[in-house]
């Protein structure tokens, strides 16, 4: 049977057998039989979890081996499930989202406890998740987007969390004799990578109200808060919304995102008719972000419910029951992101996982992208 599952899994999906060729230890899951049950009980992975890492409580070296030989096995467990046809691109996306959480959310206090001279047991710190991680749309081998902020006024905690950012960083990207658990990029930070590691949830509030640039509010309707003190958390969601909910220019913000369009169009997409790449050319899942971020922007000091982080599908609907976009035009461009995810999704687990694609099957959904923007960004959003 463990045969026969490593044969589909190999003929299945390049991503899928260098996955398991990396991770050898992986073959025992193909043995279990509930490899196949799709109803993952995070409650008790996560405490599954926190008994193996008491067991080996300062053994620096274990722990971090601990939180990746249990990431690999659930990943593995929902690749499998996957292939097997179990798992919808979204449902996958919310699973490797919430495995994602557990794993950020177990390592932080790990991390404070080891900090030295700490000033307080439990840290006034929040890790905020943006890009894929916010949005919940992770897939296989998403990178982490992670900004850090604290409240606290104690004269060492500046000191003390950007320590911790650090070794929370550390611990999620090291690659060790057991792998690494994430890629992590923290230039969404303000002021990027001159900026502090850590900053101050005011600090955080005067940059973005008075020195971010548009789309770094772009950025902002992706994120939320993932891990970390609650009371941090519910501020930064304040200070979102109040960022989020200010009334802008729609032809200023329409000529910015427009720009920062060009920019990326320019250094990504594949100029070339006879190919399409599903993220960076017209018509694709950028241009549909794009749509989304500027309708939030643009709208959510009318409808606040625009900031609720629900996804672009789930937006683009609400927008079109807002009259901010036609219903038709709103359905047909989210079922072309759907269709695009799950293009996406299948070319991950190939062996070309950035090719550009053949655009005829899927040119019904570029015209469905392209007829949404040109009715947003020509000025006339109906």
């Amino acid at each position: 049977m463990a045969l026969k599952r490593v044969a589909d899994m190999v003929c299945a999906s390049s991503w899928g057998s260098e996955y398991l060729n990396r991770h050898p230890l992986l073959l025992d899951e193909l043995l279990d039989p509930r490899l196949y049950e799709i109803a993952t009980d995070w409650a008790g992975f996560r405490t599954q979890l926190q008994r193996q890492l008491a067991d080996h409580a300062d053994d620096t070296e274990r722990e971090m081996d601990i939180l990746r030989e249990m990431h690999h096995a659930q990943v593995f467990r929902l690749l499998a499930q996957d292939l097997a046809g179990l798992q919808t691109v979204e449902h996958l996306s919310d699973h490797l989202t919430e495995l994602a959480d557990a794993i950020v959310q177990i390592t932080l206090p790990l991390v404070w406890r080891k900090i030295r001279n700490r000033h307080r047991d439990t840290p006034k710190f929040a890790v905020i998740g943006y890009g894929k991680l916010g949005g919940k749309e992770l897939g296989y081998a998403s990178d982490l987007d992670l900004v850090y902020l604290y409240d606290d006024d104690d004269q060492e905690a500046q000191e003390h969390y950007t320590r911790l950012g650090q070794r929370l960083n550390t611990w999620l990207s090291s690659q060790t004799p057991a792998g690494m658990l994430f890629e992590t990029d923290l230039r969404l930070r303000p002021n990027g990578d001159a900026g502090l590691l850590a900053v101050t949830v005011d600090g955080f509030r005067d940059y973005q109200l008075n020195h971010a640039w548009v789309w770094e509010h772009q950025a902002l309707t992706r994120a939320r808060f993932c891990a970390g003190d609650p009371e941090v958390g519910a501020r930064f969601e304040r200070i979102r919304c109040e960022i989020l909910c200010r009334e802008r220019a729609l032809d200023t913000l329409r000529e910015e995102i427009m720009a920062m369009r060009q920019k990326m169009y320019d250094a990504h997409a594949s100029h070339d008719a006879q190919h399409f790449k599903l993220k960076h050319d017209p018509g694709g899942i950028i241009d549909v972000e794009f749509i989304v971020q500027y309708l939030v922007l643009g709208y959510a000091h009318r409808h606040p419910e625009l900031t609720q982080n629900l996804g672009n599908i789930a937006l683009l609907g609400m927008a079109g029951q807002l009259g901010l976009i036609a219903p038709a035009h709103a359905e047909a461009c989210a079922n072309a992101y759907r269709e695009f995810r799950r293009l996406q999704h299948a070319q991950r687990l190939s062996a070309t996982p950035k090719a550009p694609i053949d655009p005829t099957p899927v040119a019904y959904h570029i015209q469905a992208v392209k007829a949404l923007w040109a009715a947003v960004f020509s000025g006339n959003p109906q």
